[in-house]
């Protein structure tokens, strides 16, 4: 997984609106997201690619049950057994966070740079029980250079104060395309895999009105994996 690390510090203001508003709007599920945390989480997985090793960092932050595109969609834990460390890691760093409501599940974008490419990437993070944060989906999106980094990371929540209606139907000619949707229903992603090796993911976020989308790509077959 080819990514850029730039070594950055979360500012207040981010921690500032990091917290959504609370109380019983989503029944059990307290509506309380916390986009720095998963900045953090991101920042740490490549921290520890780079101390541990690219792929023992994986195994090491990976929830159960998830997949990589390579470009194929593989689980992870199958596809990372046994498999041999590169000789330098790929390094990177988030440019964007989009968070659902509850905190349930966010998604990160940013770029990768290894020792002959560069590019971007996106992951999907699941909330554990007792609060860590793993990822269960982690695509590389460009190969053609990355973007560059920001000034600060983007952060954004869904809105908390209007709740939502059933998830957008996202119809894709994929012959693979898997979707998924944050606890609270504020926050959806689809993600697949055509005939010819080609991936796609699209990003939904729930801002009061309708769900925008945020993230929609698709990587060419010919784009070489990670």
């Amino acid at each position: 997984m080819k990514r850029f690390l730039i070594a950055a510090t979360l500012s207040l203001t981010l921690a500032a609106c990091a917290s959504a508003p609370r109380g019983p709007r989503f029944g059990k599920i307290e509506p309380v997201a916390n986009p720095s945390a998963v900045i953090a989480a991101e920042l740490a997985f490549a921290r520890l690619a780079q101390d541990k090793g690219q792929w023992a960092a994986f195994r090491a932050t990976a929830a159960d049950g998830a997949e990589m595109f390579v470009p194929g969609r593989v689980k992870a834990a199958d596809w990372l057994k046994g498999r041999a460390e590169p000789a330098v890691a790929v390094k990177w760093q988030p440019h964007a966070v989009w968070s659902s409501c509850d905190g349930s599940y966010a998604v990160t974008r940013g770029g990768w740079e290894s020792s002959n490419a560069s590019g971007s990437f996106a992951t999907i993070w699941q909330r554990q029980k007792n609060g860590d944060l793993k990822w269960i989906a982690d695509m590389s999106l460009t190969t053609g250079g990355a973007s560059a980094a920001p000034e600060m990371i983007a952060a954004r929540v869904a809105e908390c104060k209007v709740r939502p209606p059933a998830p957008p139907v996202l119809v894709v000619t994929d012959t693979d395309w898997q979707t998924g949707t944050s606890r609270d229903g504020t926050l959806h992603w689809g993600t697949g895999v055509t005939t010819l090796g080609g991936r796609t993911i699209k990003v939904s976020l729930w801002n009061g009105t309708k769900f925008e989308t945020v993230l929609d790509q698709t990587v060419p077959a010919s784009g070489a994996p990670r």
